[in-house]
C-alpha cells in the first residue's frame, strides 16, 4: 500500500465508487480519500467507510495529491471553477468528464494563455463497475513520467488502460469502448429474443447467449489468431454458421457497425464543441 497517496474524488457516484473499491487496501486507505458531492446520502455512505466528505470544495483539496473529476460534463465547468482556488502546482488532475477536451479543462484550471497541463483526460466504460473495464487515457504535456505511472495505476484498479497520443483520439475511444458496452447489450438482446422465437425459454436463451458471448470474447483475447481466423474456423461451407453469416453480410453488418461507431465519434466531437465554451 502507498501511504502517501491522497485522493480527492470530485463526484462520489458509481465510477468514483468503482475506483475506490479497487484502490482501498491496495493503494491507499479509505481515510486517504476525500469526496466532494452535493448528495447528502452519498456523503454519508462514504463517511461510513472511513473517508472524509464535503458538499463543496474546501481546503482539504489542497492536501490531495490527485484530483479525480467524476462529475457530469454539463456541470464540469462550474465544479472546476469551485475547485480551482485549492489547486497546487504538484496536483495531478484526472478527468473522466465525457466530451470535454483536456485543453479546455486546462484553461478552466489555469489561464487562457497558460492552461494547467498536469492533467490526464480519460474515458472509462461501465464494466469498470466490476473491475473489468477499459480506459482510454490522454496525457497533457505537463504530465511527467511519475504522473503517468500513477494515473495508469489508478485506472488499472478498474480494468485495462490504453494511452493515446492526441486529445481528439479520445473521441474514437468513446465511440469504440465508451459506448461499446451498449452495442454488446443490444446484440445480446437480439440474440436472446431470437432464441426465444426459436422455442427456447427466456432463461435458456439468456444463459446460452451470455455464455457464448463470454466464451467467444475470452477465446479471442487468449488466442494469437485474428478474430477473422477464429470466425472462419467456426464456419463450415454450407453449414449452419455460413447460413447465418450470409444474412449478416447481406445486411452489411460490418458497414452498420462502422457507421454506428462513426456516428458516436462525431457526436463526441460535437459535444466537445458544445461543452467547451469560450475560455474564461
Amino acid at each position: 500500500m502507498t501511504q502517501d497517496l491522497t485522493l480527492a474524488l470530485i463526484g462520489g457516484g458509481n465510477m468514483a465508487t468503482a475506483l475506490a473499491t479497487g484502490l482501498i487496501g491496495r493503494r491507499c486507505a479509505a481515510a486517504d480519500i476525500h469526496v466532494i458531492d452535493p448528495n447528502e446520502a452519498l456523503r454519508e455512505r462514504w463517511a461510513e467507510q472511513g473517508s472524509t466528505a464535503s458538499a463543496m470544495p474546501d481546503e482539504r483539496l489542497s492536501a490531495c495529491r490527485v484530483w479525480f473529476f467524476a462529475v457530469k460534463p454539463q456541470v464540469m465547468r462550474e465544479v472546476v471553477r469551485q475547485c480551482r482556488p485549492f489547486l497546487r502546482p504538484g496536483t495531478l488532475v484526472i478527468s473522466i468528464a465525457a466530451g470535454i477536451p483536456a485543453e479546455t479543462i486546462g484553461r478552466w484550471l489555469g489561464e487562457a494563455d497558460a492552461p494547467y497541463a498536469r492533467l490526464v483526460r480519460c474515458m472509462p466504460n461501465t464494466p469498470a463497475l466490476i473491475a473489468s473495464g477499459i480506459t482510454g487515457m490522454y496525457p497533457m504535456r505537463g504530465v511527467e513520467a511519475d504522473d503517468r505511472a500513477l494515473a495508469e495505476s489508478l485506472l488499472r484498479a478498474v480494468g485495462e488502460v490504453v494511452w493515446v497520443e492526441r486529445d481528439e483520439a479520445i473521441d474514437a475511444v468513446t465511440a469504440v469502448s465508451g459506448s461499446g458496452p451498449a452495442y454488446v447489450f443490444l446484440f445480446l438482446e437480439a440474440l436472446i429474443e431470437a432464441g426465444v422465437e426459436q422455442g427456447l425459454s427466456p432463461e435458456q436463451a439468456r444463459q446460452l447467449a451470455l455464455a457464448t458471448l463470454h466464451g467467444a470474447t475470452q477465446l479471442a483475447a487468449l488466442s494469437p489468431d485474428a478474430p477473422s481466423v477464429l470466425r472462419e474456423r467456426v464456419t463450415s461451407k454450407g453449414g449452419t454458421t455460413a447460413a447465418a453469416l450470409a444474412v449478416f453480410q447481406e445486411a452489411d453488418f460490418t458497414g452498420i457497425v462502422g457507421r454506428a461507431v462513426q456516428a458516436a465519434a462525431e457526436r463526441a466531437a460535437a459535444l466537445a464543441r458544445e461543452l467547451s465554451g469560450a475560455p474564461e
